[in-house]
Parts: structure tokens; sequence; C-alpha cells
């Protein structure tokens, strides 16, 4: 399973942080070997058509996220239909899902493990527990690890760890308290990702 994420990073060329502080270390697929997978993977790259430009960006997110397919479809098929900017209205939701709220409050290291999180019922929504990663979460919910579930291995240096860690602007992480708050909807202005050539392929 290791080695299939990793091969996702080479084979993209980019960062994904699939597995947490590896991703962040000299161990990273991405550093120690930063060539395609494959026999031919020190070749140089042949130039990208703007298909295989759509695509790479599109798996990319997919990785990234977890995502499959008619995940991704669906979420684009939605913003698509929004009247609001739809760069934004598919960046807010893919980052309002909440294993990813869960990432991004500092709860979880991972994506990975925020989705292990939440489908093994460890994260609460306004109090109650919420089993499904793909759950969006709204402007003034509040995230929680669930009463029976603090005083688990998994979370047991989660305060030590928050000390170093700072949330994206869009949310707040209270650290004594182990609780997360959406207090603003996210805007594509930080990610890295080119989601127009994206909508470029799925507009086909």
């Amino acid at each position: 399973m290791l080695k299939a994420k990793e091969k996702k990073e080479r084979a993209l060329g980019v960062k994904l942080f699939l597995k947490a502080e590896r991703c962040s270390s000299p161990k990273c697929a991405t550093v120690r070997r930063p060539g395609r997978p494959g026999q031919h993977g020190k070749a140089r790259r042949k130039t990208i058509s703007e298909y295989g430009q759509q695509l790479m960006e599109k798996q990319k997110i997919m990785f990234s996220y977890g995502l499959r397919e008619s995940q991704m479809r669906r979420i684009f098929k939605e913003a698509l239909g929004k009247k609001t900017n739809v760069i934004d209205a598919i960046f807010g939701l893919l980052e309002r899902r909440l294993d990813n709220v869960v990432y991004r409050l500092g709860i979880a290291p991972s994506r990975i493990m925020a989705r292990q999180f939440v489908s093994h019922g460890h994260i609460t929504v306004n109090g109650k527990k919420t089993t499904i990663p793909s759950f969006l979460v709204k402007k003034g919910d509040m995230i929680s690890i669930r009463a029976s579930s603090a005083d688990l291995a998994i979370f047991k240096e989660l305060q030590n760890n928050l000390k170093k860690y700072e949330a994206p602007s869009w949310l707040f992480m209270d650290k004594e308290k182990l609780q997360g708050t959406m207090k603003a909807t996210p805007v594509a202005n930080e990610t890295m990702f080119d989601i127009n050539l994206v909508v470029d392929f799925y507009s086909k």
C-alpha cells in the first residue's frame, strides 16, 4: 500500500502528502527517487499535450483527496451548476469534506488517517457522531473528537502535535479543548492545484 501511494506521487512528479510526516522528511519517495517509476523512469519526460496536462491535474486532486472518478465528476458537475465562481465552488466542495477538515484542523496527520477516524466513528459534528467522510461541513459547524474516543492511543500526542501546527485561516482550532470550528468558506487562493485545467477536462 505504501509503495503504491509513493508510485502515484513519483508518476505525477509532485508531493501529495499521502503519507503524513513521511512526505515532509528525507524518506519521501519524491526526494529519494525523483524519477518516474518503472524501467523508463529516468528518461526525459515528453512534452505533455493539453489533454495530458488536464488529466494529470485531475489525478493529482483525486489522489490527494482520496476520491473516486464518480466522486470527482459529481463534485465538478455540482460546481458547474452553481452561479458563484466555479473555481471557488469546486475548492469549497473539496475542502469542506469532513475527512479533509479533520486533516486541516491537525486532528489527523493525513487525509487517509482522517478518513479512518471519521469512518470509525471517532469524530463528531456539532456533538453528533458522523461517519461519512464526504459529509460537507458548513460555516459555524464544530468538529470534535468523540468523548468515548478521546483517551485512545491514536489521540494521546495530539495536544503536543498541535502546538506546532496552524490550521488554515478559514478554520479555528481550540488546542486545549481539541475542538475545531469552520469560521469561513474556503476560497481557492492557496490551492496547489490548477483547478481550471480540470474544469476544462470535464467541460468537454
